[in-house]
């Protein structure tokens, strides 16, 4: 049995998708849970609830965290270690691997251009501290030998069928589907990594299921020399046979969007991952796993194909 803890969301699907590969016997888990296979095991529950969560993963050999709690800073700091918490509990308890899909909020800001598994803990901002926070309480119990599990991250990420918790559907994909400008955020000229979800999916099912893989820190797949803010939005433009109309997007621009999309609200902390490089190093994976990723114009016209063809 693996379990996805958080199934309903991007990556909890493609993950879903993925494990099909592996094995017939998957639990997916959370408040309502629908089917990805048809063979897929469905288990209500609420994730903030201990003994709840202990029934979730009870009977299962691999437990994948893929929860995406609302992008919320008083949410984070209620839920984040008290979700994490419960999850270690109860894998200690019924012996099972940790799979943890994290991101890279922990980073030192000054270490982004070319940031890697090594790359240095200092988080800039208060979402950073959380999952940095959530991370160590993780990597702790593995140093400690009582649990056995690997953290995979991931740069911000796209792909089709995301709703509302990719930055580049809401910012770009979307308001240049209907004829609106696209929005990006501090400047336009830095370089910006994003990890396709499809990619995210099978790589992470690949990890939980390569037992050289655990104890250890993997960047998911990602593909190499991304793409400048203005390139991103060119490059999509074009494939949407549209203009490629833009307006960056200032912290004052950035608290008004967020009177319309929720996700901006949150966003005024972490503009500093837009005013410099942002690049994304998957070596290690691409190179244990002999594995290439999808090109950002694959991805790109993979997306609209799904999402916007009319």
């Amino acid at each position: 049995m693996q379990t996805i803890l958080g199934s309903g969301g991007a990556i909890g699907i493609e993950l879903a998708k993925a494990l099909k590969e592996y094995t017939s016997q998957i639990r997916l888990v959370s408040r309502n849970p629908r089917k990805v296979n048809e063979t897929d095991e469905t288990f209500p529950a609420n994730l903030l609830n201990s003994s709840e969560v202990n029934e979730a993963v009870k009977g299962s050999t691999i437990v994948y965290v893929t929860v995406g709690f609302p992008y919320n800073l008083k949410i984070w700091k209620e839920n984040w270690p008290k979700f994490t918490a419960n999850v270690i509990d109860a894998c200690i308890t019924h012996n099972c691997k940790l799979v943890f899909f994290d991101n890279i909020y922990m980073y030192d800001p000054d270490h982004l251009n070319g940031m890697n598994e090594e790359t240095p803990i200092n988080p800039p901002s208060k979402k950073g501290k959380i999952r940095a926070e959530i991370a160590e309480m993780i990597l702790s119990k593995v140093k400690e030998g009582k649990l056995t599990a690997l953290i995979a991250r991931s740069a911000d990420f796209y792909g089709p069928g995301i709703k509302n918790t990719s930055m580049l559907t809401e910012t770009v994909f979307k308001p240049l589907s209907i004829g609106k400008k696209a929005n990006w955020m501090a400047s336009l000229n830095f370089k910006h990594s994003f990890t396709y979800t499809p990619d995210a999916g099978k790589a992470t099912a690949l990890l939980g299921n390569s037992e050289n893989a655990y104890n250890q820190v993997w960047h998911l797949p990602t593909a190499e020399n991304p793409f400048t803010g203005r390139q991103w939005i060119d490059t999509i433009a074009k494939e949407m046979n549209v203009k490629p109309k833009t307006q960056t997007a200032t912290k004052f621009i950035v608290k008004l969007l967020g009177l319309f999309i929720p996700l901006m609200r949150e966003m005024p902390e972490m503009m500093y991952q837009y005013d410099r490089d942002y690049v994304f190093n998957s070596d290690k994976f691409n190179d244990h796993f002999d594995f290439k990723p999808t090109s950002y114009l694959d991805g790109i016209r993979e997306i609209i194909q799904l999402d916007y063809s009319k």
